[in-house]
């Protein structure tokens, strides 16, 4: 096969575009630029997109030699995954980067650009397994599965794909059980990013100051942090840089009664207030997802259907029974295990029987049954119209 190999310039990319060499693929190395100016690219190791990426991306392809590109999908980029997650937090809800990410960049605007060049798939270095099974009439159909290395797992910000993206994506890494063992590799093979630290926090924040960010692009906006009853109890800078189940960074003049710590509760953008209260009203036990994506057909979560769903990238699965909009659309879900606690709007929910992925949604609502058990699962990250 002709493979189009997506290198961010990281050891894992570079792996993977390795074993896509030696599987026999005709391959062709690709670097994604996705800043319109080097000046907003971090330097270091922070993020995927620092302004050394590129090079050492070049490098492991010289010693692969396999061609080698840079393209400048900055545009798409500023205009779906930026544009996106700022018109969300102004929202008062909490975007995933990362999943709009691989949506719109990486399975959409680079695998159909591989496609209309004539290659039959995309290499990436994602740590998550394509599982090959008999269909109807002699066909194969593939499934979206976990990683073994739990650690490392991608499979939750992979979900987003859909099916027909996930007929033309090859993730090599798929078996790998460990970092250490893809760094091994790396080492033996004489590449140069063995040893180069791993990449975290959005790539697109420079300085790793979300809340600068958010205030550089949308302004001051001054308003009030409330408590349940209306009190007011402290004041913020804009209420997009809020998000339902913080606790830090909430700077409140007026202690609780009780003197327990405060979280987040909502966001109000309509009057621009954040709304406080104890822990325990964080706690969720149903969910319900808009926007979603089906790797299986979903006549078969045409009723409730016990599977485990997950909230956060590295967030723990818990029991849970959904069930699929008549126009697969949505889904609703209600827990049948532990509580979620901080589940925010915005968030994907993503929905696992055993290792496969069924499919994800993005939470437009999560509330607590006044019946609920108390008993939760900490998940960070929040939700606007909690219900709680």
């Amino acid at each position: 096969m002709r493979v189009l190999a997506a290198m961010s310039g990281g050891v894992d990319s570079a792996v993977a575009a390795a074993l896509a060499v030696e599987a026999g693929h005709e391959v062709v190395g690709v670097h994604m630029a996705l800043s319109r100016s080097r000046d907003q690219f971090r330097t270091g190791s922070r993020g995927c997109c620092s302004i050394e990426d590129a090079s050492d991306a070049r490098r492991a392809a010289d010693i692969l030699g396999i061609p080698y590109y840079v393209w400048d999908l900055s545009e798409t980029f500023e205009e779906t995954v930026v544009a996106d997650f700022l018109a969300e937090y102004q929202a008062g809800r909490t975007p995933n980067p990362c999943v709009r990410c691989n949506e719109r960049v990486k399975f959409e605007a680079l695998l159909d650009k591989a496609t209309a060049l004539g290659f039959d798939a995309v290499a990436t270095g994602h740590y998550a397994r394509v599982v090959e099974r008999p269909g109807p009439d002699g066909t194969t159909r593939r499934e979206l599965h976990r990683s073994p290395n739990a650690e490392k797992d991608q499979s939750y910000v992979l979900a987003v794909m859909g099916p027909d993206r996930l007929e033309r994506a090859i993730f090599p890494l798929g078996d790998f059980t460990s970092k250490e063992e893809v760094r091994a590799q790396a080492a033996r093979r004489g590449l140069a990013v063995s040893s180069k630290p791993d990449s975290y926090d959005i790539c697109f924040v420079a300085d790793g100051d979300t809340r600068g960010f958010l205030r550089d692009r949308l302004g001051s906006r001054p308003g009030e942090i409330v408590d349940t009853e209306g009190a007011v109890v402290g004041e913020h800078d804009g209420a997009y840089a809020y998000t339902v189940g913080q606790r830090r960074g909430l700077a409140l003049g007026r202690p609780a009664a009780d003197g327990r710590p405060r979280y987040v509760l909502d966001v109000r953008t309509d009057s621009n207030t954040v709304v406080v209260g104890p822990a325990e009203l964080l706690t969720v036990n149903r969910i319900a997802g808009e926007k979603a994506t089906w790797l299986v057909e979903t006549a078969s979560l045409a009723d409730p259907t016990d599977v485990a769903v997950q909230i956060r990238a590295h967030g723990a699965p818990v029991p849970a029974c959904v069930r699929a909009s008549d126009d697969g659309a949505g889904l609703q879900v209600e827990l049948t295990g532990p509580r979620l606690r901080g589940v925010a709007a915005g968030q994907s929910v993503v929905v696992y029987r055993g290792t496969q992925v069924l499919g994800q949604a993005t939470v437009s609502r999560a509330w607590r049954d006044r019946a609920a058990a108390p008993g939760a699962v900490s998940a960070p990250g929040g939700v606007s119209g909690s219900g709680a």
